[in-house]
């Protein structure tokens, strides 16, 4: 591990924004029954003020948390993302800028259910999730995990998923449709449409967002209400969604003058 991360490391156990549970302790009971943690239900006493909470899962180095929480003093802001190094940079600007509404929760998002009550989130963001084009139950945006969201967030509760990727965008678009999901925004070329979003969309940009602006890709955009009844169904189960052609029309994509992973296995199979 470089001299760099150990620096970051320590610093961070020493930002009070910052929350690094034990995963040991979680999981003492095991992977599906879940320990809560102690800020579980009382969020109100970690920050200065009881607001609603907004999340964004994994946040990174907490760009988008940061941007969103400086436009929106009257909420409350957790960026989650289970990288140290990465958050490091986000708890750190929240620290020497003494933002009283922004948190940032060292955890994989698997274990979510962990941290929060029923009824104390209200809105989620998804800010250029991997699409797991393998792994239907690790999309952010899966049934499996609306059912975690669903468990603490607020009646009326919003997701929000910005994206480069047409394949995660469609399948949660089939997604919503399949359970009867109330969409309130849905464009698939974010900054080359009129699509009415709240300005706060178009404004608020995370670095791999303006990677891929740059690479001359279309960022799409979708918001949709969680409240259901019953189990969510899957839409590649319902055959909304057809996961062999959107993944073949998914793009190349370079990430740091690479091919990402999927856009090798693309190459290999036309090879």
């Amino acid at each position: 591990m470089g001299h760099d991360k150990l620096r970051k490391f320590a610093e961070n156990e020493t930002f009070s924004c910052l929350l690094q549970p034990s995963a040991q302790e979680l999981l003492a009971d095991g992977y599906f029954h879940l320990r809560d943690h102690a800020v579980k239900g009382h969020w109100s006493d970690f920050f200065s003020a009881s607001r609603d909470i907004v999340l964004e899962l994994g946040c990174g180095k907490g760009e988008y948390t940061i941007a969103l929480a400086e436009r929106d003093p009257e909420r409350n802001y957790i960026g989650v993302d289970i990288k140290g190094a990465r958050l490091w940079k986000g708890a750190k600007y929240a620290t020497e800028h003494a933002l009283p509404n922004v948190a940032f929760l060292r955890t994989r998002v698997e274990f979510i259910t962990a941290f929060f009550a029923p009824g104390e989130v209200s809105e989620i963001w998804l800010t250029f999730s991997d699409p797991q084009f393998r792994s239907e139950n690790s999309r952010l945006s899966s049934p499996l995990f609306l059912e975690r969201y669903r468990s603490f967030m607020k009646p009326g509760g919003i997701v929000h998923l910005k994206t480069d990727s047409r394949f995660l965008h469609e399948y949660t678009r089939a997604l919503c449709e399949v359970n009867g999901l109330r969409i309130l925004a849905c464009t698939t070329d974010l900054y080359g449409t009129s699509a009415e979003v709240q300005p706060v969309v178009r404004e608020v940009q995370t670095f791999y967002e303006r990677l891929f602006l740059e690479q001359g890709y279309p960022i799409t955009y979708l918001s949709f209400v969680i409240d259901h009844d019953g189990p969510y169904a899957s839409p590649v189960g319902a055959g909304a969604f057809d996961t062999d052609y959107w993944r073949s029309v998914e793009g190349p994509r370079l990430l740091f003058g690479h091919d990402s992973a999927e856009t090798r296995r693309q190459k290999m199979k036309k090879a």
